[in-house]
């Protein structure tokens, strides 16, 4: 639904917090089966945020991701929040990006004891680069104060289970261990969110901040110390982050439509006009010409106006069209409406002239700009 809008979900309201204080005028969104997002920009950026609380295990992260996904249609979806470090090398506060992530509680049971059936999901290529640049330029950290040690943000992967992992010794901790020694952090939310990424072909990315060492030394009270520290130190770096993906999308699309590439489909319509093509040689394309152009009813065009009236509102609801922007395109769009309706039936003029309007309105938005230039079109061809 919308273009280079990236989703942010978390676990917990701790985590949920630490990213919505980096937004600007943050809206609620409420979707239609009651899942609640805000709706935001970064400070200072033009980067579109929608943040979602999934909750805590993998099931539900699957689910609320899936969902985001089909709202949102997003640049990237990233899962933020905290973790349990499992080397000595990452240290409390530190943060880690998963190059991978382990869902490692698959597993089938014999006579002759547990065996693992590993589950992998790959972070995107692209992602990971862009990542390992914002960790080696620093530009990610929020301004350290007099007694904090700065953070680092390491590379590697995440096992992602079922359970609160808190012991170096229990049976839990010695499978992991064995089977997925080079997980560098612990948590209850990847495996789901990555699944869904997967299914539904979306750029997946986990962040993680470091609030324990997952070897029975986590307690309520070093909770209360060191999660506000990890979650802010993840929401910081995972909102540069986003905003990088959010700058290299837009990059992508204004070189995609700076001139046309092999493949790229090219329409050339005139209605009641000569219309000519001149060209040495044309490969790999398709030219179809047609003798006279399709005529449009008024009737059709009433109900195309109502329907992007459902578009226009809906981009409105997620926080793509301003108020006042809004209010402008409803009058012209309800002048449009009444030269339609009108018997005898006004000059055409009226009609697209009300549309164009609209179309220097929301220019920006690249669906409803599309949306109106076929709108524009058929009333030009309208007796």
């Amino acid at each position: 639904m919308t273009e280079n809008r990236v989703v942010i979900l978390t676990a917990l309201n701790r985590e949920y917090t630490a990213v919505r204080r980096r937004l600007n005028d943050p809206r609620v969104y409420r979707h239609e089966r009651g899942t609640r997002f805000e709706l935001g920009s970064l400070s200072g950026t033009n980067c579109r945020i929608a943040l979602g609380l999934a909750d805590k295990g993998n099931h539900p992260a699957a689910v609320l991701a899936e969902r985001a996904i089909q709202q949102f249609s997003p640049a990237a979806v990233l899962f933020v929040g905290v973790a349990g470090a499992l080397r000595d090398t990452t240290s409390l506060g530190d943060v880690v990006m998963a190059t991978h992530v382990y869902a490692y509680h698959g597993g089938t049971s014999e006579d002759d004891g547990l065996k693992a059936r590993p589950r992998v999901w790959e972070a995107p290529h692209e992602i990971v680069q862009i990542a390992a640049h914002l960790a080696r330029t620093e530009e990610w950290r929020d301004e350290k104060s007099a007694d904090a040690r700065e953070p680092t943000v390491h590379f590697g992967a995440i096992a992602a289970g079922e359970v609160v992992q808190n012991s170096s010794i229990s049976g839990e901790a010695r499978w992991i261990r064995d089977h997925y020694n080079d997980a560098l952090a612990i948590e209850m939310e990847a495996a789901g969110v990555a699944q869904a990424g997967h299914l539904n072909s979306s750029r997946v990315a986990v962040v993680r901040g470091i609030s324990d060492r997952a070897d029975g030394t986590k307690t309520s009270s070093e909770d209360s110390t060191w999660q506000p520290r990890a979650a802010a130190n993840a929401a910081a770096f995972a909102c540069k982050l986003a905003e990088e993906l959010s700058t290299e999308q837009e990059h992508a699309e204004m070189n995609q439509h700076s001139e046309p590439q092999r493949g790229t489909v090219v329409h050339n319509s005139a209605y009641r006009s000569q219309v000519g093509i001149q060209a040495a040689h044309v490969t790999n394309s398709t030219v179809r010409m047609n003798t006279g152009p399709q005529e449009s009813g008024t009737t059709d065009l009433a109900e195309e106006l109502a329907a992007f009236r459902d578009h226009l509102r809906q981009e409105r609801s997620i926080g793509n069209i301003d108020e006042g922007t809004y209010e402008a395109v409803q009058s012209e769009l309800e002048i449009a409406g009444k030269a339609l309706d009108s018997e005898p039936r006004e000059d055409r003029g009226t009609v697209v002239l009300a549309l164009k309007k609209v179309s220097g309105l929301i220019g920006d938005v690249t669906s409803l700009a599309t949306r109106i230039a076929t709108l524009i079109t058929a009333a030009n061809g309208l007796s």
